[in-house]
């Protein structure tokens, strides 16, 4: 990790005010979880041309994110039975910052998602909290009193953007999960989860990169695997192709040797 931080901080620098300006109109987003050694590899072939988000002389943000669902899981299930309708509630925090966020993410039949969010004050459960209840309510289909706090992921972020500003990618380390009801804990040890962020009409030095060393996107939800990590007993049919590359992948440590499936 401290090599890939060192790569990552010999990067130019770019503030969050100037991220802010980086509007992708025509936007495709596109998922990836890759070994550490992948990662070291992507960054040495793009760190000339990306700038690396910096926060307070920060280049790692460290995240933590707890999701809400109803007793059966209703949120869950509706994923991984492939309904196109689908929503998440979370609340993140982000630590540096000791900001904390109530989040709705609802994706269409399109396949857009929005999200929307309101700023809260960290409680044990986040329906206790009248605003936060209220917008509950309005952007969500659950009754809010059959929302409460399910899985935590824990992670280090690293942003980044190219030099054009056409596209942004979001790196996630050191993915941790707590199932507040189950009790148990789970990890992806020395995988990264990456989500790029681009103009479909702009040509991408990463995926040219990602193409040189095999790496083909991977749909993956945080929330649901890390579900699947800690609720073994859940239905997970759908996802059991996914958990098994995982696991493949967390034993692999070559880059040369770590090629990746097109794990949809």
């Amino acid at each position: 990790m401290e090599e890939i931080l060192d790569i990552v901080q010999s990067m130019k620098p770019i503030t969050l005010d100037e991220m802010s300006a980086v509007k992708l109109m025509n936007r495709i987003d596109t998922k990836y979880v890759v070994t550490d050694s992948q990662l070291r590899a992507i960054l040495l072939g793009i760190k000339d041309n990306y700038y690396a988000q910096e926060v307070e002389g920060h280049r790692l943000s460290p995240y933590s994110t707890v999701y809400y669902d109803t007793p059966e899981l209703t949120m869950y299930l509706i994923h991984h039975d492939r309904h196109l309708v689908r929503d998440k509630v979370r609340v993140r925090t982000y630590v540096d910052s000791h900001l904390t966020f109530c989040e709705v993410k609802h994706k269409n039949n399109k396949g857009r998602t929005k999200k929307k969010r309101i700023e809260v004050e960290p409680i044990a459960n986040i329906t206790d909290n009248p605003e936060a209840a209220a917008f509950l309510a309005e952007r969500q289909p659950y009754p809010v009193d059959s929302l409460s706090p399910h899985l935590v992921t824990i992670f280090d972020r690293f942003t980044l953007v190219n030099y054009d500003k056409t596209e942004r990618l979001t790196i996630d380390c050191n993915l941790h999960f707590e199932n507040l009801r189950s009790g148990n804990t789970a990890s992806m040890g020395n995988l990264a989860v990456m989500e790029l962020k681009q103009d479909g009409r702009a040509h991408s030095l990463l995926k040219d990169v990602l193409f040189e060393l095999r790496i083909r996107p991977f749909k993956v939800s945080k929330y649901c695997i890390g579900t699947c990590m800690t609720r073994p007993e859940v239905k997970q049919n759908r996802f059991k192709k996914k958990l098994r590359r995982i696991e493949k992948l967390k034993s692999c440590r070559d880059a040369k040797f770590c090629v990746s499936t097109n794990d949809n």
